[in-house]
């Protein structure tokens, strides 16, 4: 298939990063591209939905990855999955050997391992710049679901209308399961069975970098899981911070030790964050090196340093996260840094193992199995965002009262970067607004 065609197609059916900020996946299509990197490394603990996608669905992804390899000229394509994966890793050897442009490379079980920088440096040696993106090194990174989606798209003609996700933590039968989009937290938490704690909270996406839903949160083409915690659970807490408080207590407990620089993933490739030396500057109140600010924007947010590395149980990513929220708001952008990156020597050693994360975090109890459920719960009404993805909205093309059959378009991709919207069930639209469609399978209100 030629590259146009290629984007074409995954532009009209709505394909987008599926394990990330949703950033339109023709977009990336280029023929600077040299390497194309398959992401199958399960970043954040107790997730598993990637990793049993590709030992369903090897010939599909496979198929794919190569089809896309070759639409954009690149000389090879890597798989890049944890060494522990050892079933998944099986059924990919026996699929890509029909595929000489295509290796698999296995990688310690470390977090962050899932951060396509670092994935990229393990699979290919070439370090992203800070400030960069990967086709700055020739090198193009797809999560294996956004794989599977262009499959579909491609060779079935299906575009994106449910989110592959898992559902674990306290619930009674955790699972990895595909949710209609535009349906909500209550119903894909129901597909797990009954909750099983009295007072829940909800975390959307995975413990280190998720955020706090809701059972009303809407499922997206960018969910990829909802950990169901004790409401007093250590993670549900840090999840909540003051901002102040936490800058006070920077100031008062802060020792200087360096643990959360010295293990930080993107400063042992030669990145200039500093975690610690954020700290000691907003405890000081020190603003006589601006670069210690600015440099903040380089955080990838992976939450290691406050999540495992303090000593003290600092919260150095959520203060790092207000300074690059500030820089934001003042229009200040990352400067690309092309000075070579030096690789911390030690790097190896610094690499934090999942399993000690699971375990300081009181997470060990819910890494159960979660079985992977090839079929979509039904839902009666849906509320579809038109903006799932990183720029333009879709725009509406149905109206109030009309039917629509699942799959069919129902916002249309925007000038500029942008991709369409389609109907996950087939219903009657009860709204239409710039924001959203909302469609009633039963037609009811």
């Amino acid at each position: 298939m030629q590259i146009e065609e290629l984007k074409r197609t995954v532009r009209e059916m709505g394909v987008v990063g599926a394990g990330g900020a949703g950033f339109p996946s023709y977009a990336k299509m280029t023929d600077r591209a040299e390497i194309i990197v398959l992401n199958c490394v399960e970043c954040e603990p107790l997730l598993k939905p990637h990793r049993q996608l590709l030992y369903f669905k090897a010939f599909e992804v496979v198929r794919m990855l190569d089809e896309v390899r070759a639409a954009m000229g690149a000389k090879e394509a890597v798989i890049g999955i944890k060494d522990a994966h050892v079933h998944t890793i099986a059924a990919c050897r026996e699929v890509i050997r029909d595929y000489p442009h295509i290796r698999l490379c296995p990688v310690r079980s470390t977090y962050p391992m899932g951060d396509e920088v670092i994935l990229i440096y393990e699979c290919t040696g070439r370090v992203i710049k800070p400030g960069g993106i990967p086709i700055d090194e020739n090198v193009v990174v797809y999560n294996t679901e956004t794989m599977y989606n262009m499959y579909r798209a491609v060779y079935e003609g299906k575009p994106v209308t449910s989110k592959l996700l898992s559902v674990v933590g306290e619930v009674e039968h955790p699972t990895s399961v595909f949710a209609p989009i535009g349906s909500t937290v209550r119903e894909a938490v129901a597909a797990a069975g009954r909750i099983t704690v009295k007072d829940p909270a909800y975390i959307m996406g995975g413990p280190m970098m998720g955020k706090p839903g809701s059972e009303d949160t809407l499922i997206t083409k960018t969910t990829n899981a909802i950990v169901v915690l004790p409401s007093d659970h250590l993670m549900v807490k840090r999840m909540v911070k003051n901002i102040e408080t936490e800058k006070r207590r920077a100031s008062s407990s802060c020792c200087q030790c360096r643990t959360c620089t010295d293990l930080c993933p993107r400063h042992a490739l030669g990145h200039p964050i500093e975690p610690h030396s954020i700290m000691r500057a907003v405890a000081n109140n020190d603003a006589s090196d601006l670069s210690v600010f600015i440099n903040s924007a380089y955080c990838s947010s992976c939450g290691l340093c406050e999540n495992y590395s303090c000593p003290q149980g600092l919260s150095p990513r959520s203060v790092i996260a207000a300074f690059k929220g500030g820089l934001r708001a003042a229009g200040i952008k990352p400067e690309r840094i092309e000075a070579p990156c030096q690789v911390d020597p030690d790097r190896e050693l610094k690499k934090v193992p999942v399993k000690r994360l699971k375990a300081k975090l009181g997470l060990y109890a819910y890494d159960v199995p979660a079985p992977f459920v090839d079929r979509i719960y039904e839902t009666d009404i849906v509320h579809i965002p038109m903006s799932q993805h990183i720029g333009a909205p879709a725009k509406p093309c149905v109206k109030a009262g009309d039917r629509v059959e699942k799959d069919q378009v129902i916002g249309r991709a925007a000038e500029g970067l942008s991709v369409s919207v389609h109907a996950s069930v087939s219903g009657v639209v009860q709204s239409v607004t710039d924001r959203e469609i909302v469609i009633s399978r039963l037609g009811q209100d």
